[in-house]
This record gives C-alpha cells, sequence and structure tokens, in this order.
C-alpha cells in the first residue's frame, strides 16, 4: 500500500481488501440548487452544471463529453482545472477496474448505458421540497447494492452532483448535526455565508426550521439531492465492504445511513477522498465523522504539487479538490498494486490527449 495514503482510522480494512477484485460506480444526478449563482464551481457557468454529471462519466467512458462540445472544468479567477473525472478514468483504466454509473436524477443522461435509480432531477433548495420520495430511491438504490455485491469482492461508490456540498449540509444540519462551516466546496473561497442561507431558507420554507433533527427522509426530501438515499441505499444493500468515494458529502450518505437504519454497521464501511479534502482549512470532514460513528477515512495524495499540468497543479491551490471518485478510484487502483506516481502520470498524459 502507498505511504501516499493518509489514514483518519484503521488500515485493517485496507489490508482485507488489497489485491481483491472491486467494482467502480459513479452515481450521477442534478438539482436546481447548482443553478445558484456562486454556489459551486462544478461547471463554467450555473446553467452548465445541468451537463456536469453527464459529461463527467462520458469523459471516462469515450475519452471526451458527448453532451458538451467542452470538456468540464473548474474556473476560479482564471485558475482552471479540468474535471476530477480524469484522475478517475486514469485510475480505473490503470487498473483494469470495471466501470458502471447509475442515474439517481440527472438533468442531462448520459450518452452510455446506465442503471436507472430515479429519472427526476432534484429541485432548488431554497423551495423546501428539494427531493421527491427519497424512500423510493433508496429501496431502488438497496436493490442494486444487493446484486453489485454478488459480482465483485467491494464496491467503491464515487459521485457527480453539482452543488452536492451544499446540500450535504442541508441534510446533515436538517437531521442535527454540526455542519455550520465545515463542508467542503470546489473553490478556494469556500462560500460557507451563501451555503447556509441557502439551508436555512429552504428549511424555513418547508416550515421544518424549529423541528430539527428531521428524520433522514424528510431532511432529504427537503433540502438533499437524490444521490444521497441512492447512495446510502446501495451501501444498505451491499453485502460486500463498500468504499464511499467523495468528501464531506459522503458524511451526508453516512449520516443518513445512521438515522434510517439504527443498528447500521459501519464496520466495512469507509470513506475514501483526496488530500485536498482531507487538508483543506475551509472544511472539516473529520469533525463531520466523528459525529456519526468511528469511520475509517482514507486521504490519496496524488503529488499533483510534482505535475507539470498547469490545471492539476491548481488542486494544490484549492481549486476542484475532489469529485467523481478520485480519491476512491485512486485508492482502489493502489490496493491493485498501481503506484500513485503512475497514477499521476497517466493522469497528466490523459490531460494533455484531452484537454
Amino acid at each position: 500500500m502507498d505511504k501516499t495514503v493518509k489514514s483518519f482510522g484503521s488500515r485493517d480494512i485496507l489490508h482485507k481488501l488489497q489485491n481483491k477484485d472491486s467494482l467502480f460506480l459513479c452515481v450521477i444526478a442534478s438539482t436546481l440548487t447548482s443553478r445558484i449563482p456562486d454556489i459551486t464551481g462544478a461547471g463554467a457557468s450555473p446553467e452548465l452544471t445541468d451537463y456536469t454529471p453527464a459529461a463527467d462519466v462520458e469523459l471516462i467512458a469515450h475519452g471526451e463529453p458527448k453532451c458538451l462540445p467542452d470538456i468540464p472544468q473548474t474556473v476560479v479567477e482564471d485558475q482552471a482545472a479540468p474535471t476530477p473525472a480524469v484522475i478517475t478514468k486514469a485510475s480505473l483504466e490503470m487498473a483494469d477496474i470495471p466501470f458502471l454509473v447509475a442515474d439517481a436524477g440527472s438533468a442531462v443522461k448520459p450518452n452510455l448505458p446506465y442503471v436507472n435509480i430515479n429519472d427526476k432531477q432534484g429541485q432548488n433548495i431554497l423551495t423546501g421540497k428539494a427531493v421527491e420520495n427519497p424512500g423510493k430511491i433508496f429501496n431502488k438504490g438497496k436493490m442494486l447494492g444487493e446484486t453489485l455485491s454478488r459480482l465483485t469482492s467491494y464496491v467503491v461508490i464515487g459521485e457527480s452532483t453539482p452543488a452536492g456540498t451544499t446540500t450535504a449540509l442541508g441534510v446533515l444540519e436538517a437531521m442535527g448535526y454540526d455542519a455550520w462551516g465545515k463542508v467542503s466546496g470546489s473553490t478556494p473561497e469556500n462560500p460557507h455565508s451563501l451555503k447556509r442561507q441557502t439551508v436555512e431558507k429552504g428549511l424555513q420554507a418547508a416550515g421544518l426550521l424549529d423541528k430539527i433533527p428531521l428524520d433522514p427522509y424528510q431532511a432529504v426530501g427537503a433540502v438533499g439531492d437524490p444521490m444521497i438515499p441512492a447512495v446510502a441505499g446501495i451501501t444498505a444493500g451491499s453485502t460486500v465492504p463498500v468504499i464511499l468515494a467523495g468528501g464531506t458529502q459522503m458524511t451526508a450518505v453516512c449520516a443518513f445511513l445512521k438515522e434510517a437504519i439504527t443498528d447500521f454497521n459501519f464496520d466495512e464501511v469507509s470513506i475514501a477522498t483526496t488530500i485536498f479534502v482531507a487538508k483543506d482549512e475551509t472544511s472539516d470532514i473529520n469533525f463531520i465523522a466523528r459525529q456519526i460513528a468511528p469511520l475509517n477515512i482514507f486521504a490519496v495524495d496524488p503529488g499533483f504539487e510534482k505535475s507539470e499540468t498547469h490545471g492539476l497543479i491548481n488542486y494544490t491551490r484549492g481549486v476542484v479538490k475532489e469529485g467523481v471518485g478520485a480519491g476512491g478510484a485512486m485508492l482502489a487502483a493502489n490496493l491493485k498494486g498501481v503506484s500513485v506516481d503512475d497514477i499521476r502520470l497517466k493522469t497528466e498524459e490523459l490531460c494533455r490527449e484531452i484537454f
């Protein structure tokens, strides 16, 4: 196992997974919350965030997006950085890990085969009516988790959900967790005030601001996104270990699981992210996680400060940080014997080819 993998918990689970077969699932979803100006950097404009999830998975499958003429990227004051899908693609290709997509409610459907969990995208959480029927989404996710468990030794679940840290904040706070100012973001200047105002207005619109803590289905229904119950369901249905590949959004998934299934056992559930989230001074994934369970969190450092690709160097400056399961994909590849240095070199090669 690579020394570039930092551990915030027990490494025992990783030793059990070393050299085992895995499957990488990316769950895509959209919400109209991503249309709020300045709330996310996951797209060149608020309107284009509708295309980001589909374009991300198309890039992994085809090497280019089919739904957009341009590659998704985050642009912050002329600091362009490529989508983390390119890191995921490099990792999966080098380790020969199967790739599957599940649609939990994306605005734009990807041009590739995918599993349908939910057709409808989430609404703007300012309405207080963010997700229709989260219980149905959870149950369908559970069915998928049961099926995937029969195909592999462990499942890695990533996500692409623009504005997902805001909806994660909404779900965490609505269930009574302290997450104000603790969720990550795709830009160096994390818009915590805007996120908090958006969540509070959404809870107020739902008439639930003074009724916290809510149950997980109420929380997602009012101020969440469809990815959260989908990934929670897949995890609940799995009978093999699960690596939740993402940042603070995955803590909302874990909190949902804890509240939805009172005796849920997190022993075989881990969160894998990038070092850019783990060391992010504008958020605190460990602070949130400690309120939920003794979760194992692993952070992979791809060493982008050594990169010759300007866009990847911008990751070290707080742009993007994580997404499309980049941290978990690197970890899974590393568990198959691929070095993180080799993943970085492959990512640079793909950047030259694609961008």
